[in-house]
């Protein structure tokens, strides 16, 4: 069986990523096609894919391409419409919303695609950039009505959906009105590691609008408490967020996965103000290493975090309502072997099986 992968583009690691590497470890003959690869910008992260086949497009060969990933979105049906993946028998597609792999010339093959989520910025959803310009609203609406128009189309390419959370399964029948089955994404747990907790919070990964650091970042501000955030930020909101923050809050950077656990284990807690998550691999991560979350109720979250057993819950995205919950979590003894039992039902082992069952009954 001659297997292809499809990813947006390569230039930073996250969620989508994972599941790409997973993806390659249960096809390992797999070839990789994606609009651009950019290994300069993975940080720690950069060695992950030097061993794959990777196949770009011609976006590889823009000057300044990696500088333009947003407005390059308008060219990426052109893109991937370029691949032509007829040769191959399953095509796997990584759908993280950015792009249109979908729309890649499958022939005979078919094609999987599993779906972090649908084009937020095309449906409503906060994104990591944020317009305040009224002309530019005004293009970008214009823009996005022709972009929602080739991301439905784009959906009729698929032959079967699966989504990351029941979340985004939910997305994929209003906006596609395809059915999807759900895989939860394979989340990546170190040995059991339950570190001794030390007298401060933590917050990380994409440093990005939707995410709710601003949340986070504020709440800290009043309560005076310590907060430990990691990760790299985008659009400028790094520096944003680093210039409202008091000197109890430290940022730490983009850091390894080993660097990233140790962090988790010694933190009192991991909070998460994410609007609208899709699934969400960081809270699950600390809850693998002991660790209780503190989280926003909205989004794939609320399909990991136990309440009252492997974390909290806030109503209401503001620091006000963050804090209400932070104080009553200082209260609040949970068991951490709770939290590592919950986290291992998100293992790779039941991620790659389900995948596997997945190609077998399309083959």
């Amino acid at each position: 069986m001659k297997v292809a992968i499809v990813h947006d583009y390569i230039k930073e690691y996250g969620g989508a990523e994972r599941v790409l590497e997973e993806l390659v470890k249960i096809f390992p003959q797999a070839e990789i096609f994606t609009t651009l690869y950019a290994p300069e910008y993975l940080g720690p992260h950069r060695k992950r894919f030097e061993d794959y086949t990777i196949h770009t497009s011609w976006f590889q060969k823009l000057p300044y391409k990696q500088k333009f990933i947003s407005p390059l979105r308008i060219l990426s049906p052109f893109a991937f419409r370029s691949l032509n993946l007829a040769g191959f028998d399953v095509i796997i597609v990584s759908q993280t919303g950015a792009y249109f792999p979908n729309l890649v010339k499958k022939g005979k093959a078919r094609l999987i695609c599993y779906t972090h989520t649908p084009p937020r910025y095309l449906y409503g959803y906060r994104t990591a950039r944020e317009v305040k310009n009224v002309f530019a609203k005004i293009a970008s609406n214009f823009v996005f009505h022709f972009l929602r128009v080739v991301d439905h189309e784009a959906s009729k390419n698929v032959d079967q959906f699966i989504a990351n959370s029941d979340e985004v399964k939910a997305r994929i029948e209003k906006f596609y009105r395809r059915d999807a089955v759900v895989i939860y994404p394979p989340v990546t747990l170190p040995n059991v590691v339950k570190g001794k907790k030390e007298d401060y919070y933590l917050a990380g990964g994409r440093l990005a609008r939707a995410k709710g650091m601003d949340v986070i970042v504020k709440a800290f501000n009043k309560n005076g408490l310590s907060l430990k955030i990691f990760g790299k930020g985008f659009a400028g909101f790094e520096e944003e967020l680093k210039n409202m923050a008091h000197k109890n809050i430290e940022f730490i950077g983009e850091v390894d996965d080993e660097k990233k656990f140790e962090f988790m284990s010694q933190a009192k807690a991991f909070v998460f103000a994410s609007y609208d998550e899709d699934f969400g691999i960081t809270p699950v991560e600390a809850m693998g290493v002991g660790t209780p979350v503190i989280a926003y109720r909205s989004g794939g979250v609320k399909e990991t975090v136990v309440e009252g057993k492997t974390g909290v819950f806030y109503d209401k995205n503001t620091p006000e309502s963050l804090n209400v919950e932070i104080e009553r979590f200082e209260k609040l003894k949970l068991n951490p072997d709770d939290a590592v039992e919950q986290a291992e039902k998100f293992s790779e082992k039941e991620f790659d099986k389900k995948i596997n069952e997945v190609v077998e009954k399309l083959q």
